[in-house]
Order: C-alpha cells, then structure tokens, then sequence
C-alpha cells in the first residue's frame, strides 16, 4: 500500500523549505572559532609572559640596586672605621644611581613619581657627601667635628636609600608573585575554556550526525517491513541528512510503484494457477445449459408447460453458477486503489475459500472453516486480503497430498486487540534450514516454472502495512501452520459458531 505521489511531494517540499544549516557549515564554523580561541589564548599567553618577564626583569634590577646600596654602605663603613673604601663607596653609589636613572620608567610605576624623585634625591645627596668627605683630613683635629656630622648625615642618607631599596625588592617580588599566579590561572581558566568549547562542539557534531543516524536506521528498518510511508521534517533546518532524506523518499516513491507491479504480477499468476481448476468447474454449468438448450429447442412443441418451465430454470441457475465464478474471478482480479475499511474478517476467508474451491477439488484436497464467536471488526483492505489468504491456501494445497485436509480457522489471538487467522496443512513441514528464508524475496523451493518466491514476501509487506504480522510454525513430515494477524477495531460482531467443509474429498 504505497503513499500516494502528492503525500511524497509534500515531504520533499517541507524538506526544502527549511533554512539550511548544514554539518559541513557547522564544522567550518566550529574550526573557524577553534582557530580564534586558539590564537586569542596564544596573543593571551604571550602577553602574560611578555608581563612576566618584565616583572623578573624589574625584580633583578631592584635586587640588583638594593646590591649595590648594600655594597656602597658597607664601604661606607670601612670608611668610617678604617678611614679606607671610600672610593670604592662612591662607584657603588654612582652604579647605584645610574641604575635608578636607567630603569625610571620601571621604578616610577613600582613606587610612584614623588617616592622615584625622593630616592633619586636622597641618593644623589648620599653620594655628594661622599664626594664631600674626600677633601676632608681625618687626622685634622680641627674638622673632627664636620667629620662626625658629616658621618651622621651619610649614614642617616645610607639608611634611608637601603630602606627604599629593600621596599623596592619587596613590592617587585610581590608583584613578582602576583604576575606569575594570574598568567597560572588566566591559561588554566583558558585551556578549561578550550576543553568545554571541544566538549561542546564534539557533542553537538556528534549529536547532528549520531542521532540522524538512528533515525535512518529506523525508516529503513520501517521501508524493509513494507512501510512506505515518506519522511518528514524533524528538525527547523536543513543539512544534509535532508537531501538523503529526499532521495530515499524518492527511494520509496519507486519502490511502492515496483512493489504494486509485483503485486498485480502475482495476483495474476495466482489467477493463472486457478484458471485451470475454473475452467474445468466452467465446463460442467456451461454443458447442463448446452444440453437443457438443445433438448428444449429439440422437443419444445412435444413438452408440457411445467417441463419446460422446469428446463428454462435449471438454465438460468447453472447460468447464475457461471457467473459467480467469473464474477469472483474478475473481482480478485480488478484493480483498483487501495481502500481501508472495516472488515468481517471471517466473510474475507470464506470467499477466498470459496474462490479456491475448484483448485482444490483438482488437487483432491479439501479444506474446513473454523470461525469463533463474537469476533470484532478489522480496519483493511479487502482485497489484499483476499490476496494473503489465497496465497497461504494456494501453498497450502501444493504442501498437501491427494486425498489430504487444509484446516482454516479465525479466532481471536493470545493478545486480544488481534484477530488470527490459522491456515494449516498436514503435508512435509519446512526444513529448519531454509525456514529463516521463506520470507525473502525471490526465495522459492518449487520447481523452475513454478513460481518466483514472491509469494510469502508479498503477503508479509501487506501485512505490515496493515499493522498486522505473518508468522510459521512447522515440524518435518507433519506440515506447516501460517499465522495471520491484524489488530481490530472497536466494533464487535457475532458471527455465531461456523464449522463447514469447502471441498470434498475426490472429483464430482
């Protein structure tokens, strides 16, 4: 039961309206950013470091000066002591400013302009009192005094120049210290930012195609069961699971035409093979007539009122016998659109019983119905239907042997919103070898000639398309039993207890 073309044009028109995103779009975007978050952690990094090295570098100038301080005081003091070192103590002094004046903009930023300017100055006063204290005897008696109040001041100047210097170090470490924990957290911060963001689009990537994935799987799974019903749009855009969407409606599209040929083929040669056993049942309603006709045109004048009338109307029933059969053959036959309705599914066995009634009687084998009460109605197509249970009668009679019994019933089945069909025969069963493959297509152990091995395949596509199943038991040498079975409809109807034999063993 394909999808009518116009429900397949209205898919594929909701599919290619959407705005398109596609996976391959998603994946330059997704580098695309990748690359820009990589580089802005790079430009990130590098600038911290740049900052970092910069720190260091300041912290090995202060220490560096806080060095030579140390030193100028210490030659001060051998001065002081020893009267000796003092030149020693002003080229400290002079390197030491000469770093305070190289490195200003560095130091300035540490302590701020007005702290830059007052140890340039105590510096540069430390070391003109140095210079002072040159021209000074030591053994003068008479400058003994400007000698100590010099001492006094240089040492208070020393002072004060170490006590910059060892608060210079101190804030340089700190900052030092502070620089290097923030370039820490700031590329942790970031490459957890990175990881998050792959995580992200690893999962969003794997989510567009995965999940998609499954899907397929499932309308293919749902196309193998002979449901041909179109995809629809599932998502607000388009990519490229869409164009294969497309394509295997189109897919489906061509397998429902294909599907209907091969099901009109079939239901042809089933007619075939009945066209032998209703020719012959043909010949005996068309011989009475032949017969009663010329008997009648023979002998009219000579024949009483009530004889003739008795002849004309075994004429007209063998002609109502005549043309129940054609009739019951052209309906099987007739093509038309597929038309779903509620069913007396036991009303759908006994005319396709009672359409194999001459098959069976040539093969010699007869068959009974089995109809339990208060069966409900089923939603189908009638003449599918139809076509189903001939085909498992018309197997049915090829398993049989001469002379053996086909045992038809409709029941309800274990599960009750189901109505079962049972066709059983009494003849080899089906090896367990070939039995996974009965319901593959083209699959057939009749001889060349005989048949294709559409049959069953056919016959289970119908019923999946019905909601229905088609299932086999079978055991060697004691036959085969085929199971149908379709959901029903609200609508219960008692047909009574039915027990009745369709064909007789042996001919006429």
């Amino acid at each position: 039961m394909s999808k009518p073309e116009p429900e397949i044009r209205a898919a594929e028109k909701a599919l290619k309206e959407r705005p398109v995103f596609s996976i391959r779009l998603q994946v330059y975007f997704s580098v695309f950013f990748l690359f820009a978050i990589v580089l802005a952690i790079g430009l990130l990094t590098s600038a911290t470091t740049s900052r970092v090295e910069r720190e260091i570098h300041l912290y090995e100038v202060t220490s560096k000066f806080l060095f030579e301080v140390d030193q100028a005081r210490r030659f001060e003091k051998n001065f002081f002591l020893h009267g000796t070192n003092l030149d020693d103590a002003l080229e400290q002094a002079h390197s030491a400013r000469r770093i305070l004046r190289e490195n200003a903009d560095g130091f300035g930023g540490i302590v701020g302009p007005s702290s830059y300017n007052q140890i340039g100055a105590s510096l540069q006063a430390y070391e003109d009192r140095l210079t002072s204290l040159s021209s000074i005897r030591r053994d003068d008696p008479a400058r003994l005094d400007e000698i100590r109040n010099a001492e006094v001041d240089v040492r208070k100047n020393g002072r004060d120049i170490v006590t910059f210097a060892t608060d210079l170090v101190e804030k340089e470490r700190e900052e030092l210290e502070k620089m290097i924990s923030f370039s820490r957290h700031v590329q942790l911060y970031l490459l957890i930012f990175l990881l998050l963001y792959m995580v992200v689009m690893s999962y969003m990537l794997i989510r567009r195609i995965v999940d998609p994935i499954g899907r397929y799987m499932e309308y293919l799974g749902r196309i193998a069961r002979g449901d041909y019903s179109p995809i629809l749009p599932r998502r607000r855009y388009r990519d490229e699971f869409s164009a294969l969407a497309i394509a295997i409606n189109h897919m489906v599209e061509e397998l429902g035409r294909r599907e209907s040929v091969l099901v009109e083929s079939h239901k042809l040669r089933a007619v075939g093979t009945l066209t032998a056993g209703v020719a012959h049942e043909l010949n005996n309603p068309i011989n009475n007539i032949t017969l009663t006709s010329h008997l009648l045109l023979e002998d009219y004048a000579s024949l009483p009122d009530a004889e003739r009338h008795e002849m004309i109307t075994d004429i007209i029933h063998e002609a109502e016998r005549t043309k129940k059969i054609v009739g019951a053959l052209l309906d099987f036959t007739r093509q038309s659109e597929s038309k779903v309705e509620p069913l007396d599914l036991a009303e759908v066995v006994k005319q396709t019983l009672a359409l194999s009634h001459n098959q069976l009687h040539l093969k010699g084998v007869r068959a009974t119905l089995e109809v339990a009460p208060h069966l409900p109605l089923v939603h189908g197509d009638s003449q599918q239907l139809s076509q189903v249970v001939l085909n498992l009668v018309l197997n049915a009679v090829d398993a049989s042997p001469k002379g053996g019994t086909i045992e038809v019933s409709v029941h309800r089945a274990k599960d009750e919103n189901f109505v079962e069909i049972r066709v059983q025969d009494h003849g080899t069963g089906i090896p367990s070898h070939i039995l996974p493959s009965i319901f593959d297509p083209f699959f057939t152990t009749k001889p060349k000639g005989k048949g294709v091995g559409l049959g069953l395949s056919i016959c289970k596509g119908i019923l999946s398309r019905h909601g229905g199943e088609l299932t086999v038991e079978t055991e060697v040498g004691k036959g085969a039993t085929f199971s149908v079975q379709l959901p029903v409809t609200s609508f219960p109807v008692d047909f009574g207890v039915m027990k009745e034999e369709i064909e007789k063993r042996g001919p006429q």
